[in-house]
């Protein structure tokens, strides 16, 4: 009896081990609510669903894995194994600023079709691997607005001297400085306390960002300029990437293109319903900006991303040429 009872326990054990389950850790820096956490846990989802019993993925919200800064450099070790950023991108590749031109998508139908060009893909895609990364597909972060607490924002000239917090990344520090603002690049969990305590004036941000992170509590008004269409990326790392088999590989490159769609669609949808939330609200109090007037002084910028990044003029017209 002694030795069938020790041949049952070793069968029963073997299954667990056999088949034990790849976890995925799937981190970002958005808080729940946001388009980063409604995306990341609607992908968990359908991936574990299609890949039931050989992967967990699990999703990790408001840093909880590290900062953006935090979490690129982790990534290329495998930890976490996989990421969505956004702007921070474009301190990994140059190239990445194109998204940071002001004004350069349009709309969300732009976009769509920015995401199915094969030489965008190839030009933003391949270099990845390199760095230890790997992107798989584009997701939203969404259209930019400007919020502070000074004054209404209706033309460039209406930032001078505001402490304004953006995200790392050279361009929007450019940028935001050509339009005669204070820019400070900073981790976005520490904004809020930014904004509540007057180290920084205001921040620019999607709706879902400010509204989930509660910003729209600590500023007076919220600027409807959206200056720049922000991506987000859903990335793997290269290390982890190697290591799974094809057939995964395939089943998450696939869920995360389609999740796109998903992304933009959310992205809309949120647009609207949390305008009308912080409308109803009254505070911040809402404008809209002369769109014309900060093309207009974004000229500069566009010129000065053409002759510092290789290929970035190039870049910048494949953009346009598909609106």
């Amino acid at each position: 009896m002694t030795r069938l009872l020790a041949l049952v326990v070793a069968v029963l054990l073997v299954p667990s081990v056999a088949f034990a389950q790849q976890v995925i850790r799937l981190a970002h820096v958005g808080n729940p609510g946001s388009i980063y956490d409604i995306v990341a846990v609607e992908y968990a989802k359908r991936v574990n669903e299609a890949l039931k019993g050989k992967v967990e993925m699990r999703t990790f919200h408001s840093s909880q894995l590290g900062t953006d800064e935090q979490m690129i450099k982790g990534i290329k070790l495998g930890a976490p194994e996989m990421f969505i950023p956004s702007s921070i991108m474009s301190t990994v590749d140059a190239r990445y600023g194109v998204f940071e031109m002001p004004y350069i998508i349009v709309s969300r139908t732009h976009m769509e079709k920015v995401t199915e060009n094969k030489e965008i893909h190839k030009a933003l895609g391949d270099p990845l691997p390199r760095q230890g990364m790997r992107l798989l597909a584009f997701w939203e972060n969404g259209f930019r607005h400007i919020t502070n607490n000074v004054r209404p924002v209706v033309k460039p000239d209406d930032l001078k001297g505001i402490k304004l917090r953006v995200p790392s990344g050279v361009w929007r520090v450019k940028m935001f400085k050509a339009y005669g603002a204070n820019p400070s690049p900073m981790a976005f969990a520490e904004v809020y306390s930014a904004l509540q305590s007057g180290v920084m004036d205001g921040q620019e941000n999607p709706l879902s960002q400010i509204w989930s992170g509660k910003l729209h509590e600590v500023q007076k008004y919220l600027s409807m300029s959206g200056h720049v269409y922000s991506p987000s990326y859903i990335v793997a790392s290269e290390t982890f990437w190697q290591k799974l088999p094809a057939d995964q590989r395939q089943v998450l490159e696939r869920l995360a293109v389609e999740m796109g769609d998903f992304s933009r669609q959310t992205g809309e949808r949120l647009d609207k319903e949390l305008l009308e939330k912080m409308t109803a609200g009254g505070s911040p109090k809402v404008n809209e900006v002369d769109k014309e007037a900060f093309i207009k002084a974004s000229a500069a910028i566009y010129q000065e991303f053409g002759k510092e990044v290789p290929g970035g003029g190039e870049l910048v017209k494949l953009f346009q040429s598909l609106r």
